[in-house]
């Protein structure tokens, strides 16, 4: 039986053309939806164990109630939909470039977009994480607020980027800047697809007060394998 795909949205933008696409998986006999960018995978929902842990051990780091976080990037939204199930989050601001994958997301294309546009704590910006990290911040609505928390998933790894303009936001300076967005003991965590990196993780300790990798192990029943992911955790001082 041959592989049953629908592309359900493609356009082409200035990172390349990006795509949407429901397909059968012929194992668990349920829908995966994928997100390519030209022939890369962005993200896939047979994969997406990292992408929780990565808000999961962010907020795992904070204590209290009321707290507002940003997460950079949108893609299938398990990073999003897991920050709202954490009952102590009282706002969440999601910034994401490419316009389409909001709308997906706002048209029901995509199962987590129902459950973000349902919750009144969320709100999807149209807009370059990278620039508002060197800028005036993640909420456009206010200039200058802070998070208790930010999380990103949007480059494959800090020294494999999507596009040249991301990689001084990994530099000290870069990271430097990102901590005036975060409030004292406030808390950033990276996703990334390579294994750690003991020079990032020392480029991080040389911004924050703390700073780790964690890996992140899960099946990858295409490979009949354990995959593993990374995502660094840092916090600033309180």
């Amino acid at each position: 039986m041959g592989i049953r795909i629908t592309e359900l949205g493609w356009r082409a933008t200035p990172m390349g053309e990006i795509s949407l696409r429901r397909r059968r998986d012929p194992v668990s006999g349920g829908d995966v939806y994928e997100i390519k960018l030209d022939d890369e995978y962005l993200m896939s929902s047979l994969f997406t164990v990292a992408e929780v842990e990565v808000a999961r051990l962010a907020l795992a780091e904070l204590t209290g109630t009321d707290l507002d976080v940003a997460v950079g990037g949108l893609g299938l939204g398990y990073t999003a939909r897991t920050v709202l199930e954490n009952s102590a989050v009282r706002s969440l601001v999601v910034v994401e470039a490419i316009g389409e994958v909001i709308e997906w997301h706002q048209q029901g294309l995509i199962p987590a977009g129902a459950a973000l546009a349902a919750d009144e704590r969320c709100r999807l910006v149209h807009g370059d994480f990278f620039a508002l990290a060197g800028g005036d911040g993640f909420d456009p609505e206010a200039p200058g607020r802070r998070f208790d928390a930010v999380v990103v998933d949007i480059d494959h790894s800090p020294s494999q980027v999507l596009h040249p303009g991301h990689a001084p936001f990994y530099e000290p300076a870069g990271l430097l800047r990102l901590t005036g967005h975060l409030r004292p003991g406030g808390v950033f965590s990276l996703w990334s697809n390579d294994p750690p990196d003991p020079a990032f993780v020392a480029v991080l300790a040389q911004v924050f007060a703390e700073a780790r990798a964690e890996v992140i192990r899960f099946p990858n029943p295409l490979q009949d394998r354990e995959a593993t992911n990374t995502v660094y955790l840092a916090r600033t001082t309180a």
